[in-house]
């Protein structure tokens, strides 16, 4: 794309797509991201104004006639280049357990707009009214203690519920362990009778994004204790003998610049996806991002106008994946390539081949199919 002084500060999407999106195939976010084969089930997706609610979250506002303010994230759509790393983060988004996402970069090469930007395409959640963990009612087995004895029920005896934005909580780098994990109010506990509990950071972030800045640079205690708890699902707090206990399972995506510091193995041993976002990028792709950034700055509708169609079709996208995920199976031969090549790599442990399994999974329902295919477990 040729840049010349008396270029329009706004361009067009007819002029940028080319050189912005060069690999992206039409209504497709990424370059290999074909439509679902499948249309069986149908799904809508529909964008509302949002408002701030209790635990976190954000409850969707029901009138459509509000106008948005505050900061405005970078769209993931909008992101030159860094196909790889943006394929990662919707097959997170389509499955959160699938082991967390950890990005390497230097400073400047979009690791934590990539991660807001996944947030902004995240459909939104269910959850029961009054939970302080964005509990699931169509799992009252996670519930948090003492969720079942306060749920509320409308007039027809279902449970009252409420739609709300998927939660992006990021973890500052100075976080206590009382402020990461909740803790009880013993004194208030005592007076009540019932355990009286003051949610952390973990409960904000159940069914939601869960962000680590600088990973390489938190204190180990505190990432060692939050490993576990997204390794259990659960996060169990004790203190002078009163307990509390509630499920912990967002889509952990960590970012860090190795110039600042490696990341230690342990940490790494134990998230599912690891990638560089330090690729090289041709002169046209460099012209590209610095245009699009410059017109984001300047005039961000015309770029949220511009990639509307492909943010929605990736919403679109993540929904239905979802679905298909539940009937995705992978054979025992299958398993066993993937063993093989953990064995070929060195690997120690189990992990590297659960994770594949996951992700291939993932891919397979992300292209709307039953059945894991060779690619599939290539990719992963």
């Amino acid at each position: 794309m040729a840049v010349s002084p008396t270029a329009p500060h706004c361009y067009s999407l007819s002029t940028l797509h080319s050189s912005l999106f060069p690999s992206f195939k039409p209504r497709s976010i990424i370059s290999f991201y074909p439509k679902p084969k499948r249309v069986q089930r149908r799904f809508v997706v529909r964008a509302s104004a949002t408002l701030e609610s209790s635990n976190g979250a954000i409850v969707a506002e029901e009138s459509g006639n509000s106008t948005s303010y505050g900061r405005q994230f970078f769209p993931l759509a909008a992101v030159v280049g860094q196909d790889a790393i943006k394929t990662a983060l919707l097959l997170g988004a389509i499955d959160r357990e699938i082991g967390g996402i950890a990005i390497s970069g230097k400073r400047g090469t979009a690791k934590t707009v990539m991660a807001r930007g996944l947030h902004a395409i995240l459909p939104p959640i269910d959850v029961v009214v009054g939970s302080i963990a964005n509990a699931d009612p169509t799992h009252p087995e996670e519930w948090e203690d003492g969720l079942a004895e306060q749920v509320e029920y409308d007039s027809a005896g279902n449970i009252k519920t409420q739609i709300v934005r998927s939660p992006f909580v990021q973890i500052p780098l100075g976080v206590t362990e009382d402020r990461l994990v909740g803790s009880v109010d013993v004194e208030e506990s005592v007076k009540t009778g019932t355990t009286v509990f003051q949610p952390g950071l973990l409960a904000e972030a159940h069914r939601g994004v869960l962000y680590v800045d600088e990973i390489n640079l938190l204190d180990e205690g505190i990432s060692n204790l939050l490993l576990n708890v997204l390794t259990e699902g659960v996060n169990i707090v004790e203190r002078e003998g009163i307990s509390f206990r509630h499920p912990c399972k967002p889509l952990l995506i960590a970012t860090y610049n190795p110039e600042e510091g490696a990341v230690r193995e342990h940490l790494l041993d134990r998230i599912a996806i690891n990638l560089s976002a330090d690729l090289p990028m041709n002169f046209e792709d460099r012209v590209a991002a610095v245009g699009i950034a410059t017109q984001f700055q300047e005039c961000s509708n015309e770029v949220f106008k511009m990639v509307e169609e492909e943010t929605e079709y990736a919403k679109t996208q993540i929904i239905l994946a979802r679905e298909y995920l539940k009937d995705v199976s992978i054979s025992r031969d299958q398993l066993k390539y993937l063993v093989m090549e953990a064995l070929r790599g060195g690997c120690q442990g189990h992990r590297a081949e659960i994770y594949a399994s996951r992700v291939a999974k993932c891919l397979t329902a992300l292209e709307g199919r039953e059945k894991v295919t060779v690619d599939d477990l290539k990719k992963a």
